[in-house]
């Protein structure tokens, strides 16, 4: 590993009189890392990345994103520390094809920016150019360059999906959040998703995941971190996690 790429420093989120998140700590380590968390219904889970992605602001705690503090920027200014994230409901411009979708994400990180790209002067066209190429070598990454003419909403749900993150690896990230990337998605799309998360990882770039689908999380994971009523009841390894007895109580009851 190449240190810590993400930590989360005894962080809360209290909305009213609710706590949604209880004094949260774990690390996640940098140079293609996958860390998932997992838990019941209201655990908190999607709370944890909307405060990492700089959407909702701790109540209490840090986060760092290397050495830098995190806890107050705003979203943009996350991503510019290089996170990108994906969203438990497909997210995308319905009226722009598979390509021009992921040519968007590029364009967060083009000298120029989309508005003068279309004055088409002669810088302009050479990015324009480098956009498309490397719009294109995301979508050869998730297995969708075949589709890069066709309209973003015809496709079927899960190839949306997997453009969906191919937009987000446009923008180069060093840190991906995937909020429920396997919801809705078929057992055979489950494993085209596992194997384009093992090809980014094989980038070094590391993943924050939340998901339901407890076997996919355990076969695809490095860490597992376990959240129960906002706190953190267990992490460690798939095996370790899975065989935790406090673990086995939040998902089953204690009488099971």
């Amino acid at each position: 590993m190449n240190g810590t790429l993400l930590e989360l420093k005894s962080v809360s989120k209290v909305f009213g009189g609710l706590t949604a998140v209880d004094d949260l700590s774990f690390q996640v380590p940098a140079g293609g890392h996958i860390k998932s968390m997992i838990g019941p219904n209201g655990a908190g889970k999607t709370t944890v990345l909307n405060m990492v992605a700089g959407v909702l602001k701790p109540t209490s705690g840090e986060i760092l994103v290397g050495t830098e503090r995190a806890s107050h920027l705003e979203t943009h200014q996350v991503a510019r520390l290089g996170i990108a994230r994906t969203f438990q409901n497909v997210n995308l411009f319905p009226n722009m094809s598979v390509l021009e979708n992921v040519m968007v994400g590029c364009h967060s990180r083009s000298g120029k920016g989309l508005l003068r790209s279309a004055l088409r002067a002669p810088s302009q066209k050479r990015e324009e150019r480098w956009v498309i190429e490397q719009a294109l070598e995301k979508l050869r990454l998730v297995g969708l360059a075949g589709h890069s003419p066709e309209m973003a909403t015809s496709l079927p749900f899960g190839m949306q999906r997997l453009l969906e993150i191919a937009r987000g690896l446009a923008s180069e990230p060093r840190l991906f959040l995937l909020d429920e990337p396997a919801s809705g998605l078929s057992a055979r799309e489950v494993m085209s998703l596992a194997e384009v998360l093992a090809k980014i990882i094989a980038k070094g770039i590391t993943i924050l995941l939340v998901d339901h689908d407890m076997q996919f999380v355990m076969d695809i994971s490095d860490e597992v971190v376990v959240l129960d009523g906002g706190r953190k009841i267990a992490e460690g390894p798939p095996l370790q996690v899975q065989n935790d007895p406090h673990v086995v109580a939040a998902y089953l009851g204690e009488g099971d």
